[in-house]
């Protein structure tokens, strides 16, 4: 799992038949300052209402998105699984 910052929205008018219906969202990994970490930007399926702006949570673990999507029919890789409201470091 990555912290990440949500960058913007992936708008497509074509897109495979299993992803139709969700949301993609661009992010970047940062640190937990927020800094940018890298120069790659990825493709997240989002299925919790995330926004522009919004620190995340991202899983790169196939496994992982086919249990949440129930199914393997979906070309992702990537997916957000929470938002996140706090950092605390204690």
């Amino acid at each position: 799992m990555l912290l990440a910052k949500v960058k913007g929205n992936i708008v497509s008018t074509q897109k495979n038949e299993n992803l139709k219906g969700h949301k993609l969202l661009l992010v970047h990994p940062i640190d937990l300052e927020g800094n940018y970490l890298g120069e790659k930007d990825i493709i997240a399926i989002d299925l919790i209402d995330s926004g522009i702006g919004d620190t995340v949570i991202v899983t790169q673990e196939g496994a992982a998105v086919v249990q949440i999507l129930g199914h393997r029919r979906a070309p992702v890789h990537s997916i957000i699984v929470a938002n996140v409201d706090e950092i605390n470091l204690a």
